[in-house]
């Protein structure tokens, strides 16, 4: 493995784009993807339709033993890339999309290709992980139950560390439906969805459990037509982080037992908690390996979700933040840094190696 050979390759998919929704963009980053793969390890590397654009797996034969796991979807819309240009200098590497999380995904693939023995070594790269993962869910879960193991390459925490355990995260709409009236003439006869709404939001912040590591925050509220109208209708976004399975029932339970304050004010709840919790008894095994491979090694849990919320979900060892180090994910000043990028491919390979070979230790 060599940085400028990365680099030539995290290059390409940059310079593609690929902001989630946009078919055109993101079947071309697919195939970007899926050629990087088959010119650094050969085979083949299966493009898989959805709704949101190809997802693309690549096999090395065998029984399966470890999925590697990541997105080639982006954020950042297309253009993006004329006014902040791929471009590598003072050890950063900078463009759309490099932390989060295509420096990650070429580390992936390069893990692998440096393996003499690829048998039972998935890989696996989705096309929707930044707007929910609902058309890859699926085939990520059919996939690492199969594999019985994940490494996800999502950037590093802070300072390099890897990532043992991440909140499960979910968006709760719930609309109030009132009455229209008169503000002037007759308010009396109308029901204030605003209201409401301002009940209900004091109602959702107390659901806040810091101490159990979980947040519910009122995010976005919309109300009214006019200024002379009573509100007939108003919509609350909240945000909600658990980190517990026990905390992730609580506050749907909660959000599904709202009741209106205002007489006549009706209410109704939409959502849930999407990605569950990743704990760090799921990670535990791995990172346990990981330390023997890269002694000093750190790992934190951290607030935002990623895929390996759901293969952890399902009982499945899974390590995460295996990708990029470096920082500013879905901001402008986006980077990764260059010199990790070999150690942490070779970190990547070191697990791989002891997965296929069902080691619980560090191979020699």
């Amino acid at each position: 493995m060599n940085v400028e050979t990365m680099l030539e390759d995290l290059k390409a998919l940059v310079e593609v784009e690929s902001p989630s929704g946009d078919l055109d963009a993101v079947s071309a980053s697919a195939k970007t993807v899926a050629a990087i793969i088959e010119n650094r390890m050969g085979g083949h590397a299966t493009l898989i339709d959805s709704a949101a654009g190809p997802h693309v797996h690549w096999t090395g034969g065998g029984q399966p033993k470890v999925l590697l796991l990541g997105h080639h979807d982006t954020v950042f819309p297309l253009g993006t890339l004329a006014r902040r240009p791929f471009n590598v200098q003072d050890g950063r590497v900078t463009g759309p999309g490099v932390f989060d999380m295509l420096t990650g995904l070429v580390q992936a693939v390069h893990a692998v290709a440096s393996l003499e023995d690829r048998s039972g070594v998935e890989i696996l790269m989705t096309a929707d992980e930044e707007t929910g993962s609902s058309t890859s869910r699926a085939l990520i879960e059919e996939r690492a139950r199969a594999c019985g193991a994940a490494l996800v390459f999502e950037g590093a925490a802070e300072g390099g560390a890897l990532k043992t355990g991440r909140k499960g995260c979910g968006t709760f709409i719930v609309t109030v439906t009132g009455k229209a009236a008169h503000a002037g003439l007759e308010p009396e006869t109308g029901i204030n969805a605003l209201v409401e709404a301002a009940h209900l939001v004091l109602d959702i912040a107390e659901l806040n459990r810091p101490e159990a590591g979980t947040t519910v925050t009122p995010t976005l509220v919309t109300a009214g037509t006019m200024d002379n109208v009573v509100p007939a209708k108003a919509t609350i976004s909240a945000d909600v982080r658990v980190a517990s399975a026990a905390e992730q029932q609580r506050v749907q339970a909660a959000f599904a037992a709202l009741t209106p304050h205002l007489p006549g004010a009706r209410i109704t709840v939409h959502g849930s908690i999407e990605r569950p919790p990743l704990t760090e008894a799921m990670s535990a095994s791995l990172f346990a390996i990981a330390q023997q491979l890269l002694p000093g090694l750190e790992g934190t849990s951290v607030g935002g979700g990623s895929d390996g919320n759901f293969t952890g979900a399902l009982g499945i060892p899974t390590l995460d933040g295996l990708g990029a180090v470096g920082g500013g994910a879905h901001a402008d000043h986006e980077y990764a840094l260059t010199q990790p990028m070999t150690e942490r491919a070779t970190l990547a390979a070191g697990l791989v190696r002891a997965l296929q070979y069902g080691s619980q230790s560090a191979p020699v």
